[in-house]
């Protein structure tokens, strides 16, 4: 049992600290957020819609979502804002001409470099990779970084 007069407990024995909490890796949740669907989890492919808060979604999943509401909860919450397809508008995305993720075979000796956006800003071009804020136009669904539109200083798109 212990504690029997043979050993001296130390303090570090006999009380117990608190638990250090778990630090949520940024770059994982940026990953997240620009490659994944809000909804469905699954990666992210045209057409791509986006609602009033910025989130980034598959067209198909927000479908299945208005048809079908009586999924998972957690997916309820996530999507509790969208009440018909007019909630969302969809993006039209620029490709980034360096970014190579579905064209090669993987076969788990590739190297995925998550700094390499799959989009980029037409004007600028920054890649959306997280690390820059960017914005779409509601009315014809262009995406811009924040710093092409302040540098623009127009409400209209320019394409």
């Amino acid at each position: 049992m212990g504690c029997d007069g043979g050993t001296i407990p130390k303090r570090h024995e006999l009380v117990k600290g608190p638990r250090k909490v778990e630090k949520v890796d940024k770059t994982a949740e940026l990953v997240a957020r620009w490659y994944y669907c809000t909804l469905s989890q699954e990666k992210l492919c045209r057409p791509i819609v986006a609602c009033e808060l910025g989130r980034l979604y598959n067209k198909d999943a927000v479908i299945e979502f208005l048809l079908d509401k009586s999924s998972d909860k957690a997916l309820v919450e996530a999507a509790s804002h969208i009440r018909s397809i007019k909630s969302v508008t969809e993006l039209n995305l620029a490709d980034n001409p360096a970014w190579s993720g579905d064209k090669e075979s993987i076969k788990g000796d590739k190297y995925d470099d998550i700094q390499c956006g799959r989009f980029i800003c037409p004007v600028v071009g920054l890649e959306m990779n997280g690390r820059h804020r960017f914005c779409f136009l509601r009315n014809c669904g262009c995406v811009f970084s924040e710093r092409a539109l302040k540098e623009i200083k127009t409400e209209v798109c320019h394409k």
